[in-house]
């Protein structure tokens, strides 16, 4: 930030402290997005992410004077989210693992994740990734990568956001951590062997070859004609040879074009697809899909589920849905469709 720019935050500062709420909303509004994406990554949660960001917004307020104006109020801020989610992540009661479907499948993983709005991520300010940071915006926010970190214990996870995602240094961290940097250096490479080891067991996979857009369209394009049509074989023919499919937060993984065919004859409407009708969207910078299912009483069909694409050059790598109509608002999609 340029010394202007340093200049008018601490005036900001002051005039918040001095109970102006339009200061301290003009002093926070650069930085809501950002927070409010780190939450995101941190809980998994696109709801529970603007709970923490209002209770961050809170405790800044609450404790303004505890600032000091020789630091970045921008790392103030990420500190005390980094402690709201950590507060969340730990109050989180484990929840009773149940499966919605009998399929024969392998095993996955209780993963609580839900997709992130494209348009919101759009709202990022260019400069909101430091040059430290080992991820970029597109790999930070891909689904595979967030239900893996999902499953790392809370404050590695928060040491791996921060360093790795968000490139502050290790004594910054250490600091919001209330920790060293010996810790924090520590926490970091065990956070790290373990999305290694999913690398190489296949359930972490960053895509680094993504098709350009007009391949993109065609792909969802055909997707849907296939969908629409029950086109059973012309689905598979789109997916990767090793593609998964997994429905957060179900513990299920559907590995391979045989399995996840199978589960599109056969479980949603029945395998009666022309039945579910679909409409596209955006989510974590992939291709997403709205599916609405028939209400019998009224005709209409009404939200369901969201599917998001992960593809790789001209294929479907993997499918991840989520069973929540809830969500739809959020990715501008009718609740309702007309019969």
């Amino acid at each position: 930030m340029s010394g202007a720019g340093v200049s008018a935050e601490v005036g900001l500062v002051a005039a918040a402290l001095a109970g102006d709420d339009v200061a301290f909303r003009e002093l926070t509004e650069p930085y809501r997005r950002e927070i409010h994406v780190h939450c995101y990554r941190m809980l998994g949660s696109l709801h529970d992410a603007e709970d923490a960001l209002q209770e961050t917004l809170l405790r800044a307020w609450r404790h303004l004077g505890g600032y000091e104006p020789r630091g970045s109020f921008r790392a103030w801020l990420y500190r005390i989210a980094t402690n709201v989610c950590l507060t969340a992540a730990a109050s989180r009661t484990r929840e009773e693992t149940r499966v919605v479907h009998e399929v024969e499948t392998s095993p996955g993983e209780a993963v609580r994740l839900t997709p992130y709005p494209d348009s919101l991520l759009d709202e990022l300010p260019s400069d909101a990734l430091e040059p430290g940071a080992v991820y970029d915006l597109d790999e930070s926010v891909q689904l595979s990568f967030l239900a893996a970190a999902q499953l790392l214990p809370p404050r590695q996870r928060a040491v791996l956001m921060l360093r790795d995602v968000l490139g502050f240094a290790a004594a910054e961290v250490a600091e919001t951590l209330g920790t060293t940097t010996a810790g924090v250096n520590s926490a970091l490479q065990r956070a790290r062997a373990t999305l290694d080891q999913r690398r190489r067991d296949g359930r972490l996979s960053l895509v680094t070859t993504r098709p350009d857009g007009n391949l993109e369209r065609t792909l969802v394009r055909r997707y849907m004609e296939a969908w629409h049509a029950v086109d059973i074989d012309g689905l598979v023919e789109l997916l990767r040879a090793d593609a998964v499919m997994t429905m957060p937060p179900e513990p299920l993984l559907f590995r391979g074009r045989r399995e996840i065919g199978h589960f599109l004859s056969t479980v949603p409407a029945g395998g009666a697809l022309d039945q579910i009708p679909l409409l596209p969207a955006r989510a974590n910078r992939q291709p997403a899909i709205g599916a609405y299912v028939r209400d019998p009483e009224t005709g209409a069909y009404r939200a369901y589920g969201l599917m998001v694409l992960t593809l790789d050059r001209d294929a479907i790598a993997e499918i991840t849905g989520f069973v929540d109509p809830t969500l739809f608002p959020d990715f501008g999609l009718p609740a309702e469709l007309e019969p």
